[in-house]
């Protein structure tokens, strides 16, 4: 089964009156979808208790559950003060994802400012093995970390540096925004084949398994020469990537991944309108 869902809540969810998260996923069910990504990105601030509602009612509405850890984590920081701080955000965003019964996080691998990018990843490795030994010291090692590649030139998360991240542990699964790897490449994810050749390379460094499951996010986005600008919703054709062509690699692949919509205030509209993409793409090959 393929999965598709928001990143957070649209906002025609507030514009009819739903206030809570907890009312998420039957709201998903009833648009066809199956996935979401709850948000941390500003911290972690929900309750316990909420937590587990909230996982409850995704696990009885079949909505495969994730979370995005806060924006705040920097592996790659000078300052040992700020990397432990990135430790702590993971693990409370783990233990949080524990209690709602949610299989992955998404975390940011941080920053590159005034080091080399060799040094970046070297710290960030560092840190990201912290974080694991800290992970299984708590019991949190059940729940899958998903680096995710980032989408400006300062930042560390290039597909490359990703893959070298997941590379510690073969927990460590990437998520792949599209979105983000089109603004890096100044419009490069154009065609089946610019697809199919990010999934050769997870497959080559990482293996099949971990390629198969992937966490993907996508968006149109804006970019500039120093990477991304805004997200943008699907309608907005100004901006790309164009979702038909993933859907093909998927297709040829034969692989159902986790695909999260991150559309500016459209994501499960927009969600609901990739999963349509896909099923044509996929009664097309079938004719």
């Amino acid at each position: 089964m393929i999965w598709f869902g928001p990143a957070g809540n649209s906002d025609s969810f507030y514009g009819q009156g739903f206030e809570h998260s907890w009312q998420m996923p039957e709201w998903l069910h009833n648009m066809g979808l199956n996935a979401y990504e709850y948000q941390c990105n500003k911290g972690i601030h929900l309750k316990d208790k909420t937590a587990g509602e909230i996982g409850e009612k995704c696990r009885a509405f079949d909505i495969r559950l994730s979370i995005h850890a806060p924006y705040y984590i920097n592996l790659s920081s000078t300052e040992i003060g700020k990397r432990e701080n990135s430790i702590r955000y993971i693990i409370d965003t783990l233990r949080i994802a524990q209690i709602m019964g949610a299989g992955r996080i998404v975390v940011h691998p941080g920053y590159v400012s005034g080091i080399s990018r060799e040094i970046a990843i070297e710290l960030a490795l560092d840190t990201m093995l912290e974080a694991l030994k800290e992970a299984d010291s708590q019991g949190l090692g059940d729940v899958t970390i998903c680096p995710e590649v980032l989408g400006k030139t300062n930042q560390l998360g290039t597909l490359e540096e990703v893959i070298a991240l997941c590379g510690l542990d073969e927990r460590l699964i990437p998520c792949i925004d599209f979105g983000h790897m089109h603004a890096l490449t100044r419009g490069g994810m154009n065609s089946r084949e610019d697809f199919l050749n990010v999934f050769a390379l997870v497959k080559k460094h990482l293996g099949v398994n971990r390629m198969k499951n992937i966490q993907i996010h996508f968006s149109r986005i804006e970019f500039g020469k120093s990477g991304e600008k805004k997200h943008w919703t699907y309608a907005d054709e100004r901006f790309g990537p164009d979702f038909n062509p993933l859907a093909q690699a998927l297709l040829a692949l034969g692989i159902e991944p986790v695909i999260i919509c991150e559309s500016r205030g459209t994501m499960a509209e927009d969600a609901a309108a990739l999963k349509k993409i896909y099923e044509n793409e996929k009664n097309s090959m079938a004719e």
